[in-house]
């Protein structure tokens, strides 16, 4: 499986892509949909409500488990992906595109995620 290289990987499976804005994407990983199987159903965070980087925020259902979300970082959410709402099986088809699963507004406060890793770094710790 290849990670882009545009993204920061968190040790829970989570992808992160910020924008200028200050408003990052979250999905999982092709790594972490395989693993899961057929994903089934997601409860995602609510529109407004804020995460905590490191702290569970939703689920992911498959034929295999339920799986927590975790938010690899800490912010306001924006925006959630209808579309994996309605069709949790983008989470497996494109975890990289059409599979996001929400948007968060980074917390100034916070800072910039230094924890996250590279694709190259995720590559590796996946092949532990």
């Amino acid at each position: 499986m290849s990670n882009p290289e545009h993204l920061r990987y968190s040790k829970e499976h989570e992808w992160l892509s910020t924008a200028d804005n200050g408003v990052a994407t979250v999905g999982i990983t092709a790594y972490a949909a395989d693993a899961l199987g057929d994903v089934v159903y997601v409860e995602l965070p609510a529109v407004g409500s804020t995460v905590t980087g490191g702290e569970p925020c939703g689920e992911l259902e498959s034929t295999k488990s339920v799986s927590d979300l975790y938010a690899p970082v800490s912010g306001e959410i924006t925006e959630v992906n209808q579309d994996v709402v309605d069709d949790p099986a983008l989470v497996n088809s494109a975890p990289f595109e059409a599979g996001w699963l929400f948007r968060v507004r980074l917390d100034d406060a916070a800072g910039e995620p230094t924890d996250l890793l590279t694709a190259d770094e995720y590559t590796a710790f996946t092949s532990e």
